[in-house]
């Protein structure tokens, strides 16, 4: 993995509620660094299900309630994003999975687990359950990205 990577990419199932919530969360933290290089940031989703749609309404909800942009239209996972970012962010191993499958295998040192400098754990899908959810996704995700943003050396 790069030391500074400049293009990051959250990936989850759907693309409407654990990665766009990670890509607001990193965007917002990124803005409250003046000293940040410029990176290009996007979210995806290993299945089709939701393209176009915007983030789940929960998602929008808490990214608002705390100050972080609400990405776009969801998207699906292409072949070439290993093309476009660095670091390629899965939110759970089953995701991890489908990515080593869609990316070739010399791409999948820089696919990882997004909670891997904190639990090592998967982001549980809020998308079934209720608002707790969807703040407990919050925590995780920004306590992840605050430690890689650390190991990256823009702590």
């Amino acid at each position: 993995m790069p030391d500074a990577p400049r293009s990051v990419l959250f990936v989850c199932l759907g693309n409407i509620c654990r990665s766009p919530m990670a890509e607001g969360i990193f965007r917002h933290r990124l803005a409250g660094r003046s000293a940040s290089p410029a990176f290009h940031v996007d979210s995806a989703g290993t299945g089709a299900w939701h393209v176009g749609e915007a983030p789940d309404p929960r998602t929008q909800e808490v990214l608002r309630r705390h100050g972080a942009p609400v990405p776009g239209p969801a998207r699906q996972a292409r072949p070439d994003d290993v093309e476009q970012f660095d670091v390629i962010m899965a939110m759970d191993r089953s995701n991890l999975r489908n990515l080593h499958r869609l990316y070739p295998s010399e791409a999948h040192g820089r696919v990882h687990l997004m909670l891997e400098p904190t639990t090592g754990g998967d982001v549980p899908d809020p998308y079934y359950g209720g608002p707790d959810g969807f703040d407990q996704v919050y925590g995780l995700l920004d306590e992840a990205i605050e430690a890689w943003l650390g190991r990256w050396g823009l702590g």
